[in-house]
């Protein structure tokens, strides 16, 4: 018996497709040799119209892979697509929503631009910027500068933990302002940031029934008491309750003999250092410490900074 010669495969093969078509024409011998050589075949089907397969080269087969230079250029225009969609996006959330920017919308933009436009300059270290230029429209701008430096301050403290956690470094400290913009409308956010060089100033501050005190003398006392440097309204701590010691770059908690004793980070303290973020409460007052690298060129809290007093009321 002469062999048989095998006719193209189909499409799986990514060389060929087929097509179907409908045929009512009971097929002969010679049709069965005919399709053992790959040609049109009509199958069969007991009296109904039969299928016919028709072989034909699949355009798939002819793609050709674009050269690295034009592959390139491609990932570029895709990403100033990429960028023009997001801009289109916000702009079209922007009209949606009338309710106006709020802050966590531009910390999540702040941590957006550093991960945006950070750079491996060594093996163990990655660059980010640390001076920012947050444009806003003028209604979101004007209710944004109504938080005062705190707003400022807050998005300072997000920035530096979202690097934390990224391992990313800074050139110098972060700094951070606020500018309306005509162009943009509301609800709309556009960030620009550089490296700038220079000292970072190292500022802590606390955290005290929702207004930030920063620390601007080596030694705070805080108490219920008026002779106290940082007064708070709570009848369950002492007059003179305890005392933080900074000396520029640690701090330092002392209980100052109080009735009802403190608590740092959940545990009884009468004496310990003081790392950033720790925890003190004290009667039913809760107080954060916190340190924030600040540029040493702008002080960011020129409008909070509140002045301990002396025992006899006047200011320092």
């Amino acid at each position: 018996m002469p062999s048989r010669a095998h006719g193209p495969e189909p499409c799986a093969s990514a060389n060929f497709a087929t097509r179907a078509h409908v045929s009512t024409r009971e097929p002969t011998e010679r049709d069965y040799h005919r399709a053992d050589a790959g040609y049109s075949v009509g199958i069969p089907g007991a009296g109904k119209p039969s299928c016919r397969l028709t072989t034909r080269p699949c355009p798939a087969a002819n793609i050709k892979l674009p050269s690295p230079s034009f592959a390139g250029s491609l990932l570029g225009l895709l990403d100033n697509f990429e960028k023009g969609l997001e801009r289109a996006v916000n702009g079209a959330f922007a009209k949606t929503f009338k309710s106006g920017l709020q802050p966590v919308e531009i910390a999540s933009a702040l941590r957006r631009e550093l991960d945006t436009k950070a750079a491996v300059v060594a093996r163990d270290r990655i660059l980010v910027p640390n001076k920012f230029s947050v444009r806003l429209s003028h209604l979101d701008f004007e209710r944004m500068a109504g938080l005062g430096q705190t707003l400022t301050d807050e998005l300072t403290q997000q920035v530096q933990q979202h690097a934390t956690t990224q391992r990313y470094s800074f050139a110098g400290g972060i700094s951070i302002l606020l500018a309306p913009d005509p162009t943009l409308v509301q609800g709309m956010i556009e960030i620009d940031s550089v490296h700038v060089k220079g000292t970072v100033a190292w500022t802590p501050v606390l955290d005290i029934a929702g207004k930030r005190y920063p620390i601007t003398h080596s030694r705070t006392v805080i108490g219920r008491g008026s002779d106290a440097d940082i007064t708070v309204d709570d009848t369950g701590i002492s007059r003179r309750h305890v005392e933080i010691l900074w000396d520029g770059t640690r701090a330092q908690v002392n209980d100052l003999g109080s009735t009802n004793g403190s608590l740092l980070n959940g545990a009884p303290v009468s004496r310990a250092p003081l790392a950033p973020d720790s925890v003190i409460d004290i009667g039913r007052t809760r107080i954060q410490f916190r340190v924030l690298a600040q540029s040493a060129d702008v002080d960011q809290f020129a409008d909070l900074r509140a002045e301990p007093r002396h025992p006899d009321g006047d200011l320092r």
